[in-house]
């Protein structure tokens, strides 16, 4: 049994090198979360879409190797696999999507695989799945409702991407996903923006005051703010020579995913999680460092602190 289903968008990423060629890899923030749980153990599977091309064919090999069950994904031939780049200038990074009809955004309540969301232990989704269509959202929302009735714990991590949306769509919308799922994961500047409040700790009563079970708030190179409604507990990050944070807060999740459902206990669950986001930033892109289980456990017996 696939334990940790995420519904998302898979992505195939260029990204611009020093010459001026592009290097081909992969993104996709439910994916990655994905990849990143498989890594610590978990048994994760992905529900998307992908194209009948050759950058879906990129993805499955990926999932593949990394140990993800595809058996929730389809093929379509009425949509291409979301394609992204990656520029660099003097103002940083620059990304250009390529997502219009892609095969994840044209999946509907219809395509969702309900007997395989019913018999998981955790559905993780985020705010990119809400934003990038109509169907994509309404799916979204449909999979909750089903895991919920058969009581399969729902994580959301809010990534609000202002591209894809007005704001105040977003606050709308997050936030009706958020009072619906056990656990929270937002990131800091996110919550900033969908809540309206400043303080961390504010927040964290937020989206506990909301239904979340667990709210584990993400506070960059801070560490994390975890709260249940008996416990609040500040964890901070580990100190590593980082060279690149690309999908850290997705490694973040699926380190936590995948070792809540080992123990339940979601203060030891951070702390893992913030291991492995540490880890992480190590190398660059977005699959490549993320770290297996034991160089997370390995790291944690060399910092116990």
């Amino acid at each position: 049994m696939t334990a940790l289903l995420c519904l998302g968008e898979p992505m195939v990423e260029f990204n611009q090198q020093p010459d001026g060629r592009f290097l081909l890899g992969h993104g996709g923030d439910t994916s990655n979360c994905a990849i990143a749980a498989a890594r610590s153990g978990a048994r994760a599977g992905v529900i998307t879409a992908l194209g009948q091309d050759a950058f879906g064919d990129s993805l499955a090999a990926l999932w593949a190797e990394n140990g993800v069950d595809m058996s929730t994904v389809q093929r379509r031939t009425d949509g291409h696999t979301g394609v992204y780049f990656v520029t660099h200038g003097p103002e940083g990074h620059e990304f250009s999507y390529l997502r219009a009809r892609s095969a994840a955004s044209l999946m509907g309540p219809d395509d969702l695989p309900v007997k395989a969301i019913a018999a998981a232990r955790c559905l993780h989704l985020s705010g990119i799945t809400l934003a990038i269509s109509a169907s994509s959202c309404d799916a979204a929302f449909a999979a909750i409702e089903v895991a919920r009735s058969a009581g399969c714990a729902v994580s959301m991590d809010t990534n609000l991407r202002l591209k894809l949306w007005p704001l105040a769509r977003a606050r709308a919308v997050i936030g009706a996903a958020m009072c619906s799922c056990d656990i929270a994961l937002p990131g800091l500047d996110d919550a900033r923006a969908l809540t309206g409040l400043e303080a961390p700790q504010a927040i964290v009563d937020h989206y506990l005051e909301a239904g979340a079970r667990v709210v584990a708030l993400t506070l960059g190179a801070e560490g994390t703010l975890v709260a249940t409604p008996e416990r609040h507990e500040f964890l901070a990050a580990f100190e590593v020579d980082a060279v690149d944070a690309t999908a850290a807060g997705d490694t973040f999740d699926g380190a936590f995913l995948a070792e809540w459902l080992r123990h339940g206990d979601p203060f030891r669950a951070a702390r893992y999680a913030n291991a492995a986001a540490a880890l992480s930033t190590l190398g660059y892109g977005a699959v490549a460092p993320m770290p297996e289980r034991e160089t997370v456990e390995a790291f944690l017996c060399r910092d116990p602190a």
